[in-house]
């Protein structure tokens, strides 16, 4: 998949979670098995009845600057390893601006 696809009106990524992180953040592309990439993120909610599926989006709004609504998740709702669909062009420059930090 690359760090990221761009089908049209929704841009794809995959990511790591990490629930009870001690903190909310992202921290960059890592590189996992297979020579997959994913983007690496980290929140202090639970894995518990969604919370911290919420606090990911929620994260993820507010570093994209968009409505939760924009943002969700395609694949892995209860694996660390999530597929994500954000809508937005503006998001696409974004996460590329992300891609260029190694």
């Amino acid at each position: 998949m690359g760090r990221f696809t761009d089908r049209g009106e929704e841009i794809f990524f995959q990511l790591r979670l990490t629930p009870r992180g001690g903190r909310d953040a992202i921290e960059g592309w890592i590189r996992g098995a297979g020579d997959s990439e994913y983007l690496k993120v980290r929140v202090s909610a639970p894995p518990e009845d969604g919370k911290a599926n919420a606090a990911l989006i929620a994260l993820l709004a507010k570093a994209f600057a968009m409505p939760k609504s924009a943002i969700r998740i395609v694949r892995g709702e209860t694996a660390r390893i999530k597929t994500i669909a954000i809508a937005s062009s503006s998001a696409a420059a974004q996460l590329r601006k992300l891609g260029e930090v190694q």
